[in-house]
Order: structure tokens, then C-alpha cells, then sequence
């Protein structure tokens, strides 16, 4: 396998450029799954960082690809860390723009690899697991392909149904939306324990996240029977909580931090479903943390 240039590619989502260097299986690729060669650079008060952060966690990498944590609220403009600066500069001549996260760098040239926070979880994935399943097993790509898909419709629809000022019957149609896609999910799973293939993967780990944000930053810009009608969902927010009671899940969510970065670049109202929780993640995060001690 042959190593994707080390280039900046424009994005039309960021305004940074993107990295999209990946890693291969071995030394002909020129980024290989190596371990102490790549680090992690991620706040989990964002859904990239956590997403990786907990991936990283079931993977069980631990110091074999270290994670750097960053501020939850970024501490330069335009969403940039002080901190990833010099790996930017390394990485693309004459570069001014924002410095952001999430970053797999390189330490053995001290240049960034990739700032795509999927396609970093599937290179992940390619380093031995010890004994731990894959995120990205064989034959499932497609199913976690469109599981991913979906997650994007619930962020899109979310974003939509709770935009202050926006057309009613638009916010209606977007509510309508996120409702059927969390109700495809839901029967998905149909009492199983895991989204594919009876065990833990990807698509469980993006869901999971997915619905961290729909109820700790969404929620708050919906009103209080959108919430209801989110919250009806039952089985799929059982799902979630016991996700979270898991040490790899639980214990990266940083609920002070997601606040904080919320509010920090925010521009919409507060509505009335911000007094309507749905899960009571803190308590789940606790358990989590008491387990991870036992």
C-alpha cells in the first residue's frame, strides 16, 4: 500500500486545510502501524476528540500511540491550540490559518499525518489489538459506512430543528428527520447489544457520540416537547447509558468541557428543552470511572 501524500487538501467544511495522510499495514507504505511512532492530539470536549479518544481506548493503545490532551475550549482564534502550532507550520510551508484538532502527527518527523478524525479511527485500527476485536471488521464497512451516514443526518437535522429564527415548518421537517433517523436506529438495534455484527465496533462508537451531543449541545436550542419526542426513544437511550457506564466510554466525557465549548462559540438562543435532560451522563460517568478502579 502506498502512503497518501503529506498535502494539505482544501475543505469545504473547515478552514484549514486538511491532512489526509494514512497509515498502512507495513513499511512500503511510509506511515506504518509502528508503536511509540504516532500521537493523538484531542480535547474530548468535542465529538472528534471524544470519538477518538474512546476508539483509542477500546482499541487499548494505551502508550503505544500516546494521546496529548488540549484545552476544551480552544485558547487561539478561529478554534486553533497554541499547542499544535508548530506542527502545522512543519507541516505546510507559510501556513497562518487556525491550528486545529484533532491531529495524529508523526513523531519521527514531527509532522502531522492526518487531522480526519474517521479516517485516523480506521488507521488506528490497523495497529495489533492484543487480543481485542476490530472497530472496522471484515465485510461490515459498508454497514458502519451507513451508520456513520446517519449520524450525520442526526447532526445536520439537529442543527436545523434548533436554529433560532429559522423558518417553522423547515424546523418541523428537520425535527421530523432527526425523529425517523433515531427510530432507524433504534430498531437496528432491536434489543441487540451492539449495532453490528453482535459485537462491539465503529458505528457503536460514532452512535454513542452522536447522541452525547444531541443531548449535552443540541438539545439545548430545541424546545421542551422536541425533547420529549427525542427522549421517547427509549431502548436507544438505555443503549447509550450503558455504553457510558463503560470505563472506555464513561470516563472520557467531559461534561464540564462540552459546556464550555458550547457556550464559548455559540451563537443560537437557548430554548426550553436546555431544562430537559435526558440521560444524567455525569452519574454514568462516575460509574464508569468507580469501574475502571475495581
Amino acid at each position: 500500500m502506498s502512503s497518501t501524500p503529506l498535502a494539505a487538501v482544501p475543505s469545504v467544511h473547515r478552514a484549514a486545510p486538511v491532512f489526509r495522510g494514512r497509515i498502512g499495514r507495513d513499511a512500503r507504505s511510509g506511515h506504518y502501524a509502528v508503536a511509540h511512532r504516532y500521537r493523538l492530539h484531542l480535547s474530548t470536549a468535542g465529538p472528534d476528540g471524544l470519538r477518538l479518544a474512546v476508539g483509542h481506548d477500546v482499541l487499548g493503545l494505551g502508550d503505544r500511540c500516546p494521546v496529548t490532551l488540549l484545552p476544551a475550549v480552544p485558547d487561539c482564534p478561529g478554534g486553533g491550540h497554541a499547542a499544535l502550532r508548530p506542527l502545522y507550520e512543519a507541516s505546510a510551508h507559510h501556513y497562518t490559518g487556525p491550528a486545529l484538532a484533532p491531529v495524529l502527527s508523526d513523531d519521527w518527523s514531527g509532522r502531522i499525518v492526518s487531522t480526519r478524525a474517521r479516517e485516523i479511527l480506521r488507521d488506528l485500527d490497523r495497529f495489533p489489538h492484543e487480543g481485542r476485536g476490530a472497530l472496522y471488521p471484515c465485510g461490515q464497512e459498508s454497514v458502519i459506512e451507513a451508520v456513520e451516514g446517519m449520524c450525520d443526518d442526526i447532526e445536520e437535522a439537529a442543527q436545523r430543528a434548533g436554529q433560532a429564527g429559522g423558518d417553522p415548518d423547515g424546523r418541523a421537517a428537520a425535527l421530523d428527520v432527526l425523529l425517523d433517523t433515531l427510530g432507524r436506529l433504534e430498531r437496528r438495534l432491536a434489543g441487540d447489544e451492539y449495532l453490528v455484527d453482535d459485537r462491539l465496533t465503529a458505528a457503536d462508537v460514532e452512535l454513542w457520540v452522536t447522541l452525547v451531543q444531541l443531548d449535552t449541545v443540541h438539545r439545548c436550542h430545541l424546545d421542551a416537547s422536541a425533547v420529549h419526542r427525542i427522549a421517547g426513544h427509549r431502548a436507544l437511550w438505555a443503549w447509550a447509558r450503558r455504553l457510558a457506564a463503560r470505563p472506555a466510554f464513561g470516563r472520557h466525557l467531559d461534561l464540564d468541557g462540552i459546556s464550555r465549548r458550547h457556550h464559548g462559540r455559540c451563537q443560537g438562543l437557548e430554548a426550553a428543552g436546555a431544562a430537559v435532560q435526558i440521560l444524567d451522563w455525569a452519574t454514568h460517568a462516575a460509574d464508569a470511572e468507580d469501574a475502571s478502579r475495581r
